[in-house]
């Protein structure tokens, strides 16, 4: 039998003393300086709260270029309702889906963040 694949989590860290939540996750908190932190395992779903359209392929290396070469796409941030906004890139079929608010969930953590829209999960799945 194939293993239950396990859906990406990204793993933060909260302030006890000032509720502050933390990504990735750290030992001391950068609001208060207070050095006890709990593990907390964030949100797969959020919002956009802003974005920007990389249009040109990034400096190579680090950026191996795919074998069908470079398409542009989204980078922004996710809020999470815990409270933080997380950076990734934002996967979609047209860019205007991302305006307003747009929902989304988060399909990997590595090597970054990477967040999909409901419109995007629907065809791709």
């Amino acid at each position: 039998m194939g293993e239950t694949p396990t859906a990406p989590a990204l793993e933060a860290s909260r302030c006890a003393h000032c509720s502050t939540v933390a990504f990735p996750a750290t030992t001391a908190c950068s609001r208060c300086a207070g050095p006890a932190m709990s593990p907390l395992t964030l949100s797969a779903r959020g919002t956009v709260w802003a974005y920007t359209v990389q249009r040109f392929a990034p400096k190579s290396p680090p950026y191996v270029p795919p074998p069908d070469g470079f398409s542009p796409f989204a980078v922004g941030y996710v809020e999470l309702p815990e409270g933080i906004r997380v950076e990734g890139v934002l996967d979609c079929h047209d860019f205007d889906e991302l305006d307003d608010g747009a929902p989304v969930t988060l399909v990997a953590t590595a090597p970054v963040p990477r967040f999909a829209t409901d419109a995007y999960l629907k065809e791709t799945r």
